[in-house]
């Protein structure tokens, strides 16, 4: 039982939280964008030879311990090992920086983007920017300090990253500028000048493009 499942029943419903159950077992299980960015929940696995295996996943069905679904929702990148290893999660594996590689030319694709893991920054890359974990999630069960993203991605491929500042940054930012703009203040006064205050910065934005990965 993970963080989501025991958050879901104490602060709502059993009830609520199966309807979820019901619809997360009807959705797509992977999703291509333009033949180049394979997108999933979790990661690779050693029974994936062709994405067409993903098209015949009978919808809806339940996850199964081990298995092709199972490592697609539940299987990490793990750049201390080579080839395939079991997961600590107790579930499916994790897999190396060779077998992506491997994947991504059989394939013929750009990048894996997959999420599943928190990251410090919201978004962290693995092997050689073949993979990209993203987690939405700032400050993730009120537990982590994490940092959260979205990404983006135009008609061109290109992509680009929202960063959504943990709770514990924006407090801090919010207090450095309120200093600053006392600090402003005060010197205006003594000078006798109007300071306009600072217009707050938008969200972060970070880009790379498809072929410089």
């Amino acid at each position: 039982m993970n963080r989501n499942t025991i958050s879901g029943k104490r602060r709502y419903s059993v009830k609520l939280w199966k309807c979820f159950q019901d619809v997360f077992n009807c959705m797509p299980v992977a999703a291509l964008i333009d033949n180049k960015i394979f997108c999933c929940h979790g990661g690779l696995s050693p029974n994936l030879r062709s994405l067409d295996q993903l098209k015949r996943l009978s919808r809806p069905c339940d996850v199964q311990e081990t298995g092709l679904l199972c490592d697609v929702l539940w299987s990490d990148p793990d750049a201390t090992v080579v080839g395939w290893a079991p997961n600590e999660r107790g579930v499916s594996y994790v897999f190396g920086v060779d077998v992506l590689a491997q994947f991504l030319q059989k394939m013929d694709l750009d990048i894996v983007v997959r999420g599943h893991q928190v990251v410090e920054d919201g978004y962290e890359f693995f092997g050689r920017r073949g993979l990209v974990t993203v987690f939405s999630a700032p400050n993730y069960c009120g537990e982590f300090d994490n940092a959260g993203a979205v990404m983006n991605v135009d008609e061109n491929l290109l992509c680009s990253f929202q960063i959504l500042k943990p709770q514990s940054q924006l407090v801090m930012d919010a207090a450095m500028a309120e200093k600053q703009n006392n600090f402003v203040a005060n010197l205006a006064g003594m000078a006798n000048i109007k300071i306009e205050q600072q217009k707050p910065q938008p969200m972060i934005q970070k880009r790379f493009r498809r072929g410089m990965l």
